[in-house]
């Protein structure tokens, strides 16, 4: 905290170089000094601001697709030479926000910098710092947990004895997704593209099985052989053949979540779907889902969550790269499956 007692510091940044419409590589991005900043809201911020410290930040897939320059999605595309932007932990440096101090503990959007100025502070949460590490809330008790929380819950109605298989099963949010549904009292198996995840999500997850899909060269004979009886629930984190493979072996009346396509990420054009009439002869429902639509539900989910961490019922593995200069990498990992868990980049630990 030297520096921020100097009140002034060098700012380093993560920036878009550019649009792209493929997989990202970390040359599409680039660290840049961003120069010497002072450590306190400027005067022409237009309003309350907060100003915080970057801590923590998280690696999102849904990042990918703010990289293309496209307007039509539910949050507007990165700006070429601007920071790119995710969810991150940070500690305020300095408020004009009365409801903000220096010292306070905040989740919420944030810039991939040392330093960032939040202009809409209403949308910051404070953190009580506690026994939870202050990174799970960019996972467990953040976006990924609760989005599990809503898609399990809200989207799939569950009910106990049924069938549940999640794709992308050891990410973010699957690995709450398949815990949440073993509390509920379902059968529940996952896929991984490594062995070494797929002994994660039996061993530390407690999945009832779990198989590596780039080891399976039929995938609908794959799902059949674990789902003998059919699918009740697909939480679907992938799209592609593997949403195909499900359709054909969902049971009547499925719920099928949609929470994101992973596969379809690193594609210029993309794949179609051909089993879609098991919709109809199934009585399918399949519904795609944005957390944010369900925040009323957020302080229900965090007390929820929390007391299934403390009493032991869940658990949470994270993939931590240290230092800013280490986000890059990372971020682009996650579209490989190079990261075992929730990748989280820890910027300070200061």
């Amino acid at each position: 905290m030297e520096q921020e007692r100097q009140a002034v510091a060098r700012n380093r940044k993560v920036v878009l170089r550019g649009y792209i419409e493929r997989a990202p590589r970390e040359d599409d991005m680039e660290l840049v000094d961003g120069g010497a900043m002072e450590l306190r809201v400027p005067e022409g911020a237009g309003g309350p601001a907060v100003l915080v410290k970057n801590l923590y930040l998280s690696c999102d897939p849904y990042m990918r697709g703010r990289m293309r320059d496209f307007h039509g999605s539910y949050i507007p595309p990165f700006k070429p030479g601007s920071p790119i932007e995710g969810f991150g932990v940070g500690r305020v440096v300095d408020s004009t926000h009365p409801g903000f101090s220096a010292g306070d503990i905040v989740s919420g959007m944030t810039g991939w910098e040392d330093y960032s100025l939040i202009t809409k502070p209403e949308q910051l949460r404070k953190i009580q710092q506690s026994d939870i590490p202050l990174s799970y809330h960019l996972g467990l008790l953040g976006m990924p947990g609760f989005t599990a929380y809503v898609g399990f819950y809200e989207i799939c109605s569950p009910k106990k004895g049924e069938f549940v298989f999640v794709s992308a099963a050891s990410g973010a949010v699957g690995q709450i997704v398949g815990q949440l549904a073993k509390l509920h009292g379902c059968y529940v198996v996952g896929s991984a593209g490594t062995n070494q995840k797929v002994e994660l999500l039996k061993e530390k997850f407690g999945f009832d099985a779990a198989f590596n899909y780039k080891e399976e060269p039929d995938l609908t004979a794959a799902l059949k052989r674990y789902f003998p009886e059919g699918i009740d629930i697909y939480f679907e984190n992938v799209g592609g053949p593997m949403l195909d493979a499900v359709l054909l072996n969902m049971r009547t009346h499925g719920r099928i979540a949609v929470c994101g396509m992973v596969s379809q990420h690193g594609v210029t054009a993309s794949t179609g779907i051909h089993n879609l009439f098991s919709l109809i002869s199934k009585r399918i429902e399949m519904k795609g889902f944005i957390q944010s639509d369900y925040v009323h539900l957020f302080p229900q989910f965090v007390d929820d969550i929390t007391k299934h961490y403390r009493d032991g019922k869940i658990v949470y593995v994270e993939d931590v790269s240290v230092g800013l200069e280490s986000g890059l990498a990372a971020f682009v990992g996650l579209f490989s499956g190079k990261n075992i868990g929730k990748q989280v980049v820890c910027v300070s630990q200061d």
